[in-house]
């Protein structure tokens, strides 16, 4: 009997050392990260996707990614707080996938769009204003200064006022004025390009990072990304992090 007792105690502790770890690894919300492309198809897409995976690990979210736009529908849309768009390009969504996008935003939930989240739905206008605007042009990759005109975000607390990076700069069409400007591009750092003899650019104001509210839910957006060295980058990191925990939780800042 005392043999009996002893080890239906030690099966009852290593159930309870079991479910210690799950406890302690408690995720405060779960994002799904979609990389379907219809269009150009950026190599630092696995990239991005191992890179929110790991931070989920560091910061207790879960991530679940997939390349499958059937995903978006009501049901399995119910498990997430927040769908994070990672250089998705073209027309993507089905009718029925949009209505269910629609509804998970309008519920009150979360989306973030990196890089060419704005060269995604063109035909979509509730679409093109919910992720604030369409790519229009970029010249070749180049170092371009930024300039950090609202800190007192999430996706920016840890930022100078000044921020030099690498990367593909995107200008923007039809642009939604009601967004919240993070950071801006500074032209006069970098080569705008031409297009049919055009000089582009957007001018003094040339937004590259926002953040609105938008049809009940929460939206941020950054036109980093292209690289795949952003992806390793601490401040690009923290700046796409503060976005996502912003986005899928809605914290006051």
């Amino acid at each position: 009997m005392n043999n009996k007792l002893k080890t239906l105690g030690f099966m009852v502790f290593g159930l309870a050392l079991l479910f210690v770890p799950a406890l302690s690894q408690a995720q405060q919300f779960r994002a799904l990260v979609i990389s379907k492309t219809a269009g150009f198809r950026h190599q630092s897409i696995p990239e991005g996707v191992a890179a929110i995976k790991k931070l989920g690990e560091k910061h207790r979210f879960q991530v679940y990614a997939s390349e499958d736009a059937s995903l978006i529908n009501d049901k399995n849309l119910e498990r997430y707080d927040v769908i994070i768009l990672m250089s998705t390009t073209g027309t993507i969504f089905n009718a029925e996938e949009k209505a269910a996008f629609e509804r998970f935003v309008q519920s009150g939930k979360g989306v973030v769009g990196v890089h060419s989240a704005t060269d995604t739905e063109y035909e979509w206008p509730w679409y093109t204003k919910l992720i604030g605007g369409q790519f229009n042009h970029h010249p070749q990759q180049q170092t371009a200064r930024m300039k950090v005109v609202n800190r007192d975000h999430p996706a920016t607390y840890h930022l100078n006022d000044k921020w030099l990076r690498t990367d593909e700069w995107y200008e923007f069409k039809n642009f939604n004025e009601s967004v919240n400007i993070l950071v801006q591009l500074d032209e006069t750092s970098y080569e705008v390009g031409e297009r049919n003899g055009q000089k582009m650019g957007m001018g003094a104001v040339h937004p590259i990072s926002w953040y609105h509210e938008y049809d009940g839910g929460r939206v941020f957006y950054t036109g980093l990304g292209h690289v795949e060295e952003a992806f390793e980058d601490a401040d690009f990191l923290n700046h796409l992090y503060g976005g996502i925990w912003y986005a899928a939780l809605g914290k006051p800042f």
